[in-house]
């Protein structure tokens, strides 16, 4: 088994977390929940499923789930042309792989928004693997996406780093038993990060790359 990087998307390779608050609250409008946006803010990195129950609470009526995330999903896809990768995202992700590590996306997105995704970051010749929604059965902060990654990129999860910027990042690679360095560029601050457990603190990947041969990256070399 190789060591390997794994990497979340949204919010730490390409700069879409208001995009998802923004699309979260017009769709929540639409069924009738009044939620601030900054609430909605706290909860991207979460899916759909635990963002439901921690903005609207776990006994409310969930009849409308399905139809409140078919009208995010129509909402976000508006702006899929528009998506742009984050500070430093591709050159991060190539001198990851430079250094012979497997580069992973670690994404909790639907299949139809991780292809834009891809697009926008432009370098699957570099991945080792990628996941969608569809590769686990709970998402963050559970970890099963995290293992999904693991299991398909044939990564050593003992030679191996997670790089999110929300806490359910965190969390989930803490429940996943690996060391997770946090990215400050989704609009969770950096002593937040750090307080969930984020081994490290980078702006956003631009400055992870500036400092990463003294990076936790470079103990996986």
């Amino acid at each position: 088994m190789s060591a390997g990087i794994l990497f979340d998307v949204d919010g730490t390779l390409v700069d879409t977390t208001y995009l998802h608050a923004v699309a979260w609250w017009e769709a929540l409008r639409q069924f009738d929940h009044d939620v601030p946006m900054a609430r909605i803010h706290r909860a991207i990195g979460m899916g759909s499923d635990k963002l439901f129950d921690h903005l609207l609470g776990a006994e409310r009526d969930r009849d409308a789930d399905a139809e409140t995330r078919a009208a995010h999903d129509a909402l976000y896809a508006a702006y899929w042309e528009r998506l742009r990768p984050l500070p430093g995202a591709r050159d991060l992700l190539g001198a990851c792989a430079d250094r012979g590590l497997r580069i992973v996306l670690a994404s909790s997105a639907s299949a139809r928004e991780l292809a834009a995704l891809r697009r926008t970051l432009d370098v699957d010749d570099l991945l080792a693997a990628a996941t969608s929604s569809a590769d686990a059965e709970q998402s963050k902060p559970e970890p099963d996406i995290l293992h999904a990654a693991l299991e398909q990129s044939d990564v050593d999860p003992r030679r191996s780093v997670f790089v999110g910027d929300s806490v359910w990042d965190v969390e989930a690679a803490a429940r996943a038993d690996l060391p997770c360095i946090g990215v400050a560029c989704g609009g969770t601050s950096a002593d937040e990060l750090r307080q969930a457990g984020a081994v490290a603190v980078y702006d956003d990947p631009a400055a992870l790359l500036a400092d990463l041969d003294d990076s936790p990256v470079a103990k996986l070399l």
